[in-house]
Parts: C-alpha cells; structure tokens; sequence
C-alpha cells in the first residue's frame, strides 16, 4: 500500500516537472525562432539551474499531497462548534464564527452545547454531542 502511494505521488512529480520542461522547450524555441543569441553554455547552465531548482521544490511539496483537505466538505469533518438554537433534530449551530442550518445525528441537543461536525449535506451540517 505505501510503495503505492510512494509510486503515485513520483509519478505527480513526474508529470508536473514534464510539464515545465515543456514550457522551458517552447521558450527556447521561441528564443531560437526569434534569432536571440544566447551562448550554448549559458542555456545548459541556466536549464541545469532551474531544473535542480524545480526538482527541489517538487520533492518539499510530496508531504502536502497528504494534508487534510482544508476547504469544501472535507475541511467540515471534525470540527467543532456550539448549538446556538436547540436540535430537535434541526436547529443552528456556529461553526468557527460562521451560523450554519444543522441536523443533530443520535438524538436532540440543546442550546449551547458543544457539537461535532460529521458529515455535510448540501449547506446543512450533520452533528452530533462532541464527546468532553
């Protein structure tokens, strides 16, 4: 399973630095087609620079392949917030600041108790108690 992930996550680099490498092709053929003279040994060695460069970079960014998503549902999952009118089932709760429509999960919960996001509907939140 890690060797997978460790496969999937090279072969992401792999493509993003393809990518680029592209970019930097098609800006040395323009720069030829434009009849810019730029000496061999200093195209070699800005290409070597900035591919070490990228190269460096694409290998720090793997980890946050693997960050919790935080935006959209997924960044929901977990939170927590307080009831501020009573579930029974459906009621409103805030969550980081902001007042969301919520259906409370195993049961009613009342004002001002502490809930826990686990799952989003639409723009309705599913909760439940959060444990103390």
């Amino acid at each position: 399973m890690k060797a997978k992930r460790i496969l999937r996550d090279w072969l992401k680099v792999l493509a993003l630095l393809l990518s680029e490498a592209v970019v930097l092709a098609l800006v040395i053929f323009l720069l030829i087609y434009l009849d810019v003279k730029i000496p061999l040994a200093a195209m070699v060695t800005l290409a070597v620079v900035i591919a070490a460069f990228l190269i460096i970079i694409h290998i720090k960014v793997i980890p946050s392949f693997h960050w919790k998503r935080f935006s959209g549902h997924e960044g929901m999952l977990g939170l927590r917030g307080e009831v501020l009118q009573s579930l029974t089932p459906v009621g409103l709760v805030s969550v980081k600041g902001e007042s969301w429509k919520a259906e409370a999960i195993g049961g009613n919960i009342e004002t001002g108790m502490t809930i826990e996001v686990v799952g989003v509907e639409g723009l309705k939140l599913k909760v439940r108690l959060a444990d103390a």
